[in-house]
């Protein structure tokens, strides 16, 4: 085993020092170096690139690859969950989302406590993250499902505010993906002191850390202070990846990676996981830095190498999904929600559409104070707001009808777009749109969204059901390939381009673009798919009460699941250009709906569609508005509502 981590380490070693001087090289001849290091000094910019900014570069990528592998390492003893590690469960997208946020509000504060501001983003995510999971006495899925919910939550709100300050958008962009690009020394020095601290207190919880990978009572028998140990090295863990996201940005999946190679090398004591982990995750930075150094060099284009390691880290969550524990419930949970009439219920939410037009038409915000239009007024910028309006009241009802179906059909209450990885796959659709056809319209990105959406959900249909996954794994076979989108995306957004803009504004979602011809398009495929679901209210009455029962009952396996995934991408990419790929509408919409008393296939889905419909419609006019004379996008204003409510929702299950 220890001969074949020899062979696997000594192997990246020389591949990574073999780009590296292939990089350099091309600055500055290696024969030139030892006159450039122990000369008279850097004299010439090859010589201050190779000194200042490649050299520091290597030592940055390998002390923050040490970094984060050590955190991974000790949040996955600790939760004794394999899949752990500061990207899975938001830690680093919470110190993202506090750089991001200073950075846009508060300048002046930045400079100088760009660590404590990360510290404190990367804490807020890893409390809320540890409550949630409390509950359930940190079960692995629980964990990680929370924890990726709110690190895709942080995402989002990043990418929307960089969005709205125009001025940052590059530098933002590149950062937030994960650049290593130094100019001197600094960083490194930072980081190597951050990183030995962090060692060192490893080493003194070394052994109370491995009894409580024996389990709570077995630990609490032997003397361990579980709330101490556990605050300890959460805490430790936590620093580690703040003081990375700090320092170069949102580096995903190095702490997943690197115990998963050391464990894929056969060395399973934890003291030894814990030990190499620092290793390989500094081996593997450097190697994913050196090859996106090469690839830049090679294209002319720069790519951030955060988003390249989540494109590894993927698959590789993937692979450890059918690895992890999960607990099961000792009895079925019993529904006691009460069914409500449905002519009565409908009639109910309806009557909520007259007060979300006269907000539309007849309030507005001058940006001091709000007031209430006059007729004529409201008649003037009526042909402004009609199209917006319907597009997004048809958004909103394709998203929470596709979120109702996906529940029913997976017999998860969790499942929608946004979760299951659908919107994730839309994203990229409609990046290969952009890409492909560029003059192709409106309609050519929503058929690229819609197939994209389709091939995602296509994907982890097929991995769960070959791995035989129970519906609860479902969540974060979605969530990964949801987050390996989210890396491609943010590698096309690196380029610079066009694109750039185009994908960024698609992430936060507005109903700007919408044009009379669109809206009317968006309206009428949303009733058309509306009524297509209708036909399959029997299959989804059957469906979730599993496949050999609802097979004997005459239902065809293959074909219905077919049928329905093609109903849900073409319903979620239409949608999906116009919101963006994280609205929460989809999850939110059949909840309440469930919980308002419409419980039976048909109910659930009309009721959900009109819901979605009216929710979204709001979020229109309060991303109008809110901010006056700046439009927040579609997309984030619904999950500013919806994200508190997912949180919630996980707290109770």
């Amino acid at each position: 085993m220890m001969r074949q981590a020899v062979v696997v380490g000594g192997g990246a070693f020389l591949s990574a020092v073999i780009l590296f001087l292939f990089t350099a090289g091309q600055h500055l001849a290696i024969s030139a170096w030892p006159d450039a290091l122990f000369g008279s000094g850097a004299s010439t910019l090859d010589e201050i690139i190779l000194l200042y900014g490649l050299f520091p570069r290597a030592g940055v990528a390998i002390i923050s690859g040490a970094a984060l592998g050590l955190s991974g390492a000790l949040l996955q003893q600790l939760l004794r969950n394999p899949i752990a590690d500061p990207s899975t469960l938001g830690i680093s997208a919470g110190a993202q989302l506090a750089i991001v946020a200073a950075t846009l509000f508060f300048p002046q504060i930045l400079d100088g406590n760009r660590t404590m501001i990360a510290l404190s983003g990367a804490g807020a995510a890893a409390i809320i993250v540890f409550a949630l999971g409390w509950r359930s006495s940190f079960e692995p899925v629980t964990m990680v499902v929370s924890g990726m919910l709110v690190g895709v939550t942080a995402v989002a709100l990043s990418s929307a505010l960089t969005l709205a300050q125009g001025e940052y958008l590059m530098s933002l962009v590149t950062w937030n993906g994960g650049s290593l690009s130094q100019q001197d020394w600094s960083v490194f020095n930072a980081l190597s002191i951050e990183l030995l601290a962090g060692m060192a207190f490893m080493l003194l919880l070394m052994r109370p850390l491995l009894l409580l990978g024996l389990g709570d009572a077995s630990a609490r028998s032997l003397g361990v202070s579980l709330r101490g140990i556990r605050l300890a090295v959460a805490t430790i863990a936590t620093a580690l990846a703040g003081f990375v996201a700090a320092n170069v940005g949102l580096v995903s999946f190095v702490g997943l990676a690197a115990a998963a190679l050391v464990r894929g090398c056969g060395i399973s004591k934890p003291s030894a996981v814990l030990v190499l982990s620092p290793l390989a995750g500094a081996l593997f930075l450097w190697l994913c830095d050196g090859a996106v150094q090469v690839l830049s060099g090679a294209t002319g284009e720069t790519f951030p190498t955060g988003s390249v390691t989540a494109l590894i880290g993927g698959p590789i969550l993937l692979w450890l999904l059918p690895k992890v524990r999960t607990l099961r419930a000792k009895s079925p949970p019993v529904n006691t929600t009460r069914r409500i009439q449905f002519p009565k219920g409908i009639t109910g939410l309806l009557a909520l559409l007259p007060f979300i037009l006269v907000l539309a038409f007849f309030v507005g915000n001058d940006g001091r104070s709000w007031a209430m239009l006059s007729y004529a007024d409201a008649a003037e910028l009526t042909p402004l707001r009609w199209p917006r309006l319907l597009a997004a009241a048809g958004a909103g009802g394709l998203l929470a009808l596709t979120g109702a179906i996906l529940q029913r059909m997976t017999g998860n209450p969790m499942a929608s777009p946004e979760v299951i990885g659908v919107s994730g796959g839309a994203g990229l659709g409609f990046a290969a749109s952009l890409t492909l056809v560029p003059a192709g319209g409106p309609y050519s990105l929503a058929v690229g969204a819609a197939l994209g959406g389709l091939a995602a959900m296509s994907i982890v249909l097929a991995f769960a059901r070959r791995q035989n996954l129970p519906q609860e794994k479902l969540l974060l076979a979605g969530i990964a390939v949801s987050s390996l989108s989210s890396s491609m995306l943010a590698v096309l957004m690196a380029a610079g381009d066009q694109r750039a803009w185009q994908i960024l504004a698609w992430i936060g979602g507005s109903a700007s673009s919408a044009t009379p011809a669109t809206a009317i398009f968006l309206a009428s495929l949303s009733l058309l798919i509306m009524l297509v679901a209708m036909t399959l209210v029997r299959w989804l009455t059957l469906l979730p009460l599993g496949q050999a029962t609802s097979h004997s009952l005459g239902v065809p396996s293959m074909g219905s699941r077919m049928t329905i995934l093609a109903v849900c991408g073409l319903a979620t990419g239409a949608a999906s250009v116009l919101v963006g790929p994280l609205s929460f509408v989809g999850l939110i919409a059949p909840h309440i709906a469930i919980r308002a008393g419409f419980v039976t296939a048909r109910d659930h889905l009309v009721s959900s569609f009109v819901l979605g419909a009216l929710i979204m419609a709001f979020a229109d006019f309060g991303a109008r508005t809110v901010t006056f004379p700046y439009e927040l996008p579609l997309g984030l204003f619904a999950a500013m509502v919806g994200a508190p409510y997912l949180i919630w929702l996980v707290g109770r299950r």
